[in-house]
C-alpha cells in the first residue's frame, strides 16, 4: 500500500483497489466545503488505511487512538443518534459560554475540533445541508440587521474600513506566499483571496449573543463586514472569471429581487401572516433558497444573495422584532450549532501539527496587516480606543467567504491539497484567536441605539 501524504484533505475518501489507496475529492456545489460521498465520515477521525464494512470512515476511534480501521457501529450509523451526538455537542458548548464569557458561535467551533479529531462526528449530506442552511439564514439575519439611517451616518467609515480590511490582507498574504514561499502567481492569488475575508457569520452569532447587534458599532462593523466580503467575492470573480449565462441571469434576477422585496413582503405579511403555520416565514426561505440555487448555478455562493436580500428587508424588519426574534431562534437553536460545529470537526490535527508553521506564518500576516490597515482609520474616525481595537480584531476573522475561495481553488486545480489544508486551517484559526482576543479583552460599554433602550 502506498503511502499516505501528511497533508489530509477534508474532502478525501477511501478506496481500495488492488491493494492501494485510491483518493478520492468530492465537492459539494454551493456549500464552501467538500461533499461528503454518500454515508462516508469525513472528518478528522475518518482516515483509515482501508474501507471496512458498509460505511468508508477515516478513523472511527478518533486521532489518540491507533490508526487501524474500525469496524463503524450500527448506532452510528442511526441518523437519529447521528442527531443527538450533534446536539449534544451543542448543549456542551452552550453552556461552557454561560460559565466562560466567550460567544457560543466559538465554543462550537472548538467542541467542533476536539469532537472531529477523538469521536469521530458523522459528516453525511443531510448534516451538510442543514450546516448550508444555517449559513444562509445566518447570513440573512446580519443583513437584516444593519440600519441603514446607522450606514448613512457612518457611510464613510464603513466603506473605508471595509476595503481597507480587503486590500491589506489580500496584498499581505498574496506577496507572503509569492515572494516568501515561492509559491505561483495563481497560487498565491488564491492565498490572498482566501485570507482577505472576514467573516459575518461569526461576527453577527458574536454580536447577538452580547447584544452589539443593537448599537451604532455594532452595525458599522456588520456593514463594514459585508464591504469586505463583496471585495473577496469580486476578486475572486476578476481574477479568476468563470462568466456563464446563468451567472448573468442571477445577478440581473438578484437586482430585481432586492427592487422588489422591500415592496412585496410587507404586502405578503399583511395578507397572509400571524398564522400558526408561519406562511410568510415559508415566503422568505422560498425567496433565500431560489436565489441561492441561481447563485449556485453562476458559481456564486447562496450566501450572498441571502445578505444582499437581508439588507434590502432591514428596514422592514426595523418594524419587525418579533419576527427577527423568531427566526434567529429557529437559526441559533437548530440551524448554526451545525455549521460551527461542522467548520471547527474540519480542522485536521495531523496538519494542523505538520504546517503549524505555515498556518500560523498566514494568520498572524492576516491580523498583522488588518491591524495595520484598520486601526489608523479606527482612530482617524473618532472611535474610542476600547472600540477601534474591537473593529480591528472583529473585522480580522474569517470562515465562509476564505473556505470557499480555498475550495475554489482546489477544485479548479490552482493550489494542491497541502496548500489548501494550510489555507483553511488559517481560516478557520482566524475565526477563533481574534474573536477570542476581541471578547476577553477589548469588549466595548454597551449602548443601545434609542429606539432599543
Amino acid at each position: 500500500m502506498c503511502q499516505l501524504p501528511t497533508f489530509l484533505s477534508w474532502g478525501r475518501s477511501l478506496e481500495i483497489e488492488a491493494g492501494f489507496t485510491v483518493l478520492r475529492l468530492t465537492n459539494l456545489k454551493g456549500m464552501g466545503f467538500p461533499k461528503t460521498a454518500p454515508r462516508e465520515l469525513m472528518t478528522p477521525t475518518a482516515f483509515a488505511s482501508a474501507a471496512v464494512g458498509p460505511l468508508a470512515t477515516r478513523r472511527t476511534a478518533g486521532f489518540f487512538v491507533p490508526a487501524q480501521a474500525k469496524r463503524t457501529s450500527a448506532a452510528m450509523e442511526n441518523i437519529w443518534l447521528q442527531s443527538a451526538l450533534w446536539m449534544a455537542l451543542a448543549l456542551l458548548a452552550a453552556i461552557g459560554s454561560l460559565f466562560i464569557t466567550i460567544s457560543a458561535a466559538l465554543f462550537e467551533i472548538v467542541v467542533g475540533a476536539i469532537a472531529g479529531n477523538t469521536v469521530g462526528l458523522p459528516l453525511t449530506p443531510w448534516i451538510d445541508y442543514i450546516a448550508s442552511v444555517g449559513a444562509i439564514v445566518l447570513t440573512f439575519l446580519a443583513g437584516t440587521d444593519i440600519d441603514p439611517h446607522v450606514v448613512k451616518r457612518n457611510f464613510g467609515s464603513s466603506v473605508t474600513i471595509g476595503l481597507m480590511g480587503f486590500f491589506a490582507p489580500y496584498l499581505g498574504c498574496l506577496l507572503l506566499a509569492r515572494y516568501g514561499l515561492g509559491w505561483s502567481w495563481p497560487e498565491a492569488q488564491i492565498a490572498g483571496i482566501a485570507l482577505s475575508t472576514t467573516s459575518v457569520a461569526v461576527v453577527y452569532a458574536v454580536m447577538v449573543e452580547t447584544g452589539y447587534n443593537r448599537t451604532e458599532l455594532g452595525k458599522i462593523i456588520l456593514a463594514a463586514c459585508f464591504i469586505n466580503d463583496i471585495g473577496t467575492v469580486l476578486a475572486l470573480g476578476l481574477v479568476f472569471a468563470n462568466y456563464n449565462a446563468y451567472l448573468l441571469l442571477f445577478v440581473v434576477v438578484t437586482i430585481a429581487v432586492m427592487a422588489a422585496v422591500p415592496w412585496i413582503v410587507p404586502w405578503v405579511f399583511k395578507r397572509i401572516g400571524g398564522r400558526a403555520s408561519e406562511p410568510e416565514i415559508k415566503f422568505l426561505f422560498l425567496i433565500l433558497f431560489t436565489l441561492g440555487g441561481l447563485a449556485n448555478l453562476g458559481k456564486s455562493e447562496a450566501v450572498l444573495p441571502a445578505y444582499l436580500i437581508g439588507m434590502a428587508l432591514a428596514p422592514f424588519f426595523m418594524d419587525q422584532q418579533e419576527l427577527q426574534r423568531r427566526m434567529r431562534a429557529i437559526c441559533f437553536a437548530f440551524l448554526t450549532p451545525f455549521y460551527f460545529l461542522k467548520a471547527g470537526s474540519l480542522i485536521e490535527a495531523h496538519a494542523l501539527l505538520s504546517g503549524a508553521g505555515l498556518v500560523g506564518l498566514f494568520l498572524a500576516m492576516k491580523m498583522v496587516t488588518k491591524f495595520a490597515g484598520i486601526l489608523p482609520l479606527t482612530r482617524h474616525f473618532n472611535f474610542e480606543r476600547r472600540e477601534g481595537m474591537y473593529t480591528t480584531l472583529m473585522m480580522s476573522t474569517g470562515l465562509t467567504f476564505g473556505s470557499i475561495s480555498a475550495l475554489f481553488g482546489l477544485t479548479n486545480h490552482i493550489i494542491n491539497q497541502e496548500q489548501y489544508t494550510i489555507l483553511v486551517t488559517a481560516v478557520i484559526g482566524s475565526a477563533v484567536v481574534p474573536t477570542l482576543i476581541a471578547q476577553i479583552w477589548f469588549q466595548p460599554h454597551f449602548e443601545p441605539l434609542e429606539e432599543d433602550a
